[in-house]
Order: structure tokens, then sequence, then C-alpha cells
């Protein structure tokens, strides 16, 4: 695992040396390359300039900013490593939070820190276990490719994981959706919400025994994987259910739910019987 940044970690005077990695595996998604469908050659991509129409090598592009139509000042490098701010080298957290407060729609993209040699170990694994014990966690700032980024400094089994957050004023306002109810549950029917709570009721179940596999993915892959090999691809097209109204929806899904935990309630119920007997014998031969 490569590092993508090299600095500190700071809360109030203690100091943590680490490094960021990337926690998404990017490698995993499936690529496409432009192709011309006569001879399967690769379709460039051309830089070109839209004032002279010149292609313009990598080392000719300079970065610019628009402050007046068709008018611009040019950033070069050696402007940028002038910005010598905190943030460029150390994460300095500002405060410890609840998780809570946090609104799922700020996270963005997650990132592993690990500590920068053995000598950072110790505090490293001080902050972790502080953190989980707490349910707290950081907040901070960090610069990574030129922006600085607010991050969330969470306790991730016996690691430290770092998450980007959105800056709240990009989160369009919720109460702009056309058709929202003014208010959740005042409209739903007394009946259909006992249901649909007894329906969630008989669902709860826990994240690791949930689903959570691409499967446009894997069947993407197997379409690829056919075509390399020359076979036909077999398309196979989910059943459509049939709509039903939402109160026999309800019911059914229900019956379903419980259907579906009886397989598993007999089989722990066989489990102990033999966990039983199993002792009984052991017991008696012990005596």
């Amino acid at each position: 695992m490569k590092a993508i940044w090299k600095g500190h970690i700071r809360f109030s005077l203690v100091t943590i040396p680490v490094l960021i990695y990337n926690a998404v595996d990017t490698e995993q998604k499936i690529r496409f390359h432009l192709l011309h469908r006569e001879d399967h050659g690769p379709i460039g991509y051309d830089k070109r300039c839209r004032k002279c129409n010149k292609v313009i090598a990598a080392e000719e592009i300079v970065k610019g900013y628009q402050y007046e139509p068709e008018r611009y000042v040019i950033v070069e490098e050696e402007d940028l490593d002038k910005i010598n701010l905190t943030s460029t080298k150390i994460i300095e957290i500002g405060g410890f939070i609840d998780a809570a407060e946090i609104h799922p729609t700020l996270y963005e993209a997650p990132y592993y820190a690990g500590p920068d040699g053995p000598v950072a170990m110790q505090a490293y694994s001080l902050l972790a276990a502080a953190l989980k014990e707490s349910g707290k966690v950081g907040i901070g700032k960090v610069v990574l490719r030129d922006r600085e980024d607010v991050m969330l400094i969470a306790p991730y089994g016996n690691a430290v994981v770092l998450y980007r957050l959105r800056p709240p004023e990009e989160i369009r306002n919720v109460k702009d959706i056309p058709q929202l109810p003014q208010s959740a549950g005042k409209s739903a029917d007394k009946e259909q919400l006992k249901l649909a709570r007894s329906l969630v009721d008989s669902m709860s179940t826990t994240l690791d025994k949930v689903d959570l596999k691409d499967a446009y993915h894997n069947a993407l892959r197997a379409v690829i994987e056919a075509k390399i090999a020359g076979k036909e691809i077999i398309t196979v097209e989910e059943e459509e259910k049939p709509v039903v109204d939402i109160m026999t929806a309800l019911k059914q899904s229900i019956e379903r739910a419980k259907m579906q935990r009886k397989p598993m309630e007999k089989a722990t119920g066989k489990k102990k019987a033999v966990a039983s007997k199993a002792a009984k014998a052991g017991s008696r031969a012990a005596s």
C-alpha cells in the first residue's frame, strides 16, 4: 500500500507522525477504453488549445484562474509552494465530537492513517484507543491535492481512519424535494404504520449478514470473460413482481420474514439439544 501523504496528526501537545493511504481500491473497478470500431485502435485524448487549435504538450500547460472574461492570472507551482498553511503537513484536531453530529450526506471519501515508523506506534495506538473508548471522533483539516479538506478522525479496529467531509454549504436543502410530506408519519395510516414497524422489526439483522456485493460488477465481469472465451452470453432477467396494494404487501412481507427466520430458529434449537445430550453423556462418563 502506497502512502499519498506524510505528516503529523496533532491534538493539544501530542504529535503523531503518520502516513495517509487511500482506503478505496480503485483497481477493482472495470474500466473501458474508447476504441475505433473499425480497427480497434485506441481513441487518444488530445489536449488541444481552443484558441490556436494546436495539440499542446504537458510541459506547455499551466494553471490559470479566470478573473474576467477572457482574462486569466497564471498560477505556477512555485506560487503554490508559497502557501505555507499548517494543514499541508499537520492535521490539527480542533476538537472531539459525537459521530452522530455528522450527517451521512457530509461523508465523501475514506482514508487510512498509519504510524510513520516505530517511534509513532505508542502515540498512534493511544489515539485509536482513546477514540474507541470515548465514543468520540476528532475534527481537523488537511491539504490533499491542492485543496484544504475537513477530516473526521475515527477509530477502526486498532487503526485510525479518516473521512473527508463535504462542506455543509455544498449539500442541497432536503426541503427542496418536490412533494415532500410536511412531517414523517403524520400522513401515514396508523394501521399501515403499525404493520410497517412490525415488518422492520421482523427484518432486523446485522450488517455482516446483508449482501453488499456489486451484482452488476460481477455480471459485467462474467460478460467480459464469456466474450474473451468466445462463449454465448446468456441473458438472465429478473422476474417482475406483481403490484399489490400496500396492506396486502405488508402482511405478505411479514409472513415471508417469519418463514425465513423459522429454519434458523429450528437449527439453533437442534444444536442446543445436541449440545445438551453431549454434555450429559460427558457427565456420565466422568462419573
